[in-house]
């Protein structure tokens, strides 16, 4: 008997013990999230933005130029078929063709009333040759009835009065006949040498448009002007050009071929954190496509306009990174994670954002576990933690969250 009550009272006391230390461990698993300490060491100041990589450099495989040194109007023009993107191409080869059905339609409309002026100037000289043919005959003919009313002009010398003045009458008047017949002559061969001269004139015009027409035509089909490889192009929506799409005067690029040797990371920054980035910032990058690998940059360029994305009402600014050195591997609309560097401090001391509190004396303070309501000078800060310039000592346990009973603190001196 004894012995049992010997052998309960060790387990009892074991079961205490144990009960003992689970409350010990769950209590402190439930401060742990309470405070945080202050630490010290290497502070950076950055701003993180996820974007794409475009090349630098690219060359631009555009559609005709309509109105560029020709006489084609068109406003825009469908592409109808279009290779795969990732198509690697050498100069020359096929790329794309274009919609010829309007352009097709308006040539030979061109070349049908070239046809009907062609002819309208055959008819009109063959025309002119007849009536001319005629007047000369007419001269020929009037100039028989001048010398005939010469002749009896001089015979009527002899006779009387009368009779000479009707011969010369006579004379006179077919002398006019044929000096008009001249004159019609020469007017009509002045028309026709002008009318002649203005519808060759006009039919040069369109035959020159022809021309244009066919050459434009002719580059319906376009292809690759360099070796490389085909990325569809973007608008500046955007939007990716593909088959179907429209293509026009303002906006003739059907693809590129990029220069896969040097690359830029396109970034939008907001119109909020702008001001901070600045040309020659070292930025830290990496792409999705290749998690593993990191690579360096530097701020490139910054747009002095901002601008809204789609489905965004705020206002952002594009910020260029240039990628140091060469990947081959990295491929233009690539999603990239960028870091820009803004900041850096080697050996401060700094603590998360969410532990400092604001009373109502616009004051920073934070509460610190030994029961202290602590009043702290604050530095630069990032997306988490901000610099305590003065206050708080390395290793100090501070609460996160305003304690329940923060009206206990001690206030600092």
């Amino acid at each position: 008997m004894k012995k049992t009550l010997i052998t309960t009272g060790i387990i009892i006391a074991i079961a205490l013990a144990g009960l003992f230390i689970f409350n010990r461990m769950t209590s402190k698993d439930e401060t742990a999230g309470m405070f945080a300490e202050v630490s010290r060491g290497k502070f950076e100041i950055s701003i993180l933005s996820t974007g794409e990589l475009v090349s630098e450099n690219f060359v631009e495989i555009k559609g005709p130029a309509f109105g560029q040194g020709n006489d084609v109007r068109s406003t825009s023009v469908r592409i109808t078929d279009l290779i795969p993107e990732g198509t690697e191409v050498k100069k020359g080869d096929y790329v794309a063709q274009l919609d010829k059905t309007e352009l097709d339609n308006e040539l030979k409309n061109i070349r049908e009333r070239i046809t009907s002026m062609d002819q309208d100037l055959e008819m009109l000289i063959l025309d002119t040759a007849v009536q001319m043919n005629s007047i000369r005959d007419q001269i020929t003919n009037q100039i028989h009835v001048v010398e005939e009313a010469e002749l009896r002009f001089r015979n009527s010398k002899y006779e009387s009065p009368m009779t000479l003045r009707d011969a010369e009458i006579d004379f006179e008047q077919s002398k006019r006949v044929l000096d008009q017949l001249k004159r019609s002559y020469t007017l009509r061969e002045a028309q026709t040498r002008v009318n002649v001269s203005n519808r060759k004139m006009w039919m040069g015009r369109m035959k020159r448009r022809m021309a244009d027409y066919e050459n434009v035509l002719a580059s319906f089909t376009i292809t690759a002007p360099a070796d490389g490889m085909i990325f569809y192009y973007r608008n500046r929506f955007g939007t990716k050009r593909k088959a179907g799409q429209m293509i026009n005067v303002v906006d003739r690029t059907v693809a590129t071929i990029p220069d896969l040797t040097s690359m830029l990371s396109k970034v939008f920054i907001s119109e909020v954190e702008i001001s901070k980035v600045k040309p020659e910032q070292l930025v830290s990058i990496t792409v999705d496509a290749f998690p593993a690998k990191s690579y360096n940059g530097k701020v490139k360029t910054i747009a002095n306009i901002g601008e809204k994305l789609p489905n965004s009402d705020s206002k952002v600014f594009e910020v260029l990174i240039k990628i140091d050195g060469s990947d081959l591997n990295l491929r233009p609309s690539m999603t990239t994670n960028n870091k820009i560097m803004i900041n850096s401090y080697d050996d401060v001391s700094f603590i998360p954002i969410e532990c400092v509190h604001t009373g109502a004396d616009s004051i920073p303070v934070v509460y610190t576990q030994s029961g202290i309501r602590q009043s702290v000078k604050l530095g630069e800060a990032n997306d988490k933690f901000v610099i305590i310039d003065e206050g708080l000592e390395p290793g100090t346990s501070i609460y996160i969250e305003i304690p329940e009973n923060a009206e206990k603190f001690k206030s600092s001196k």
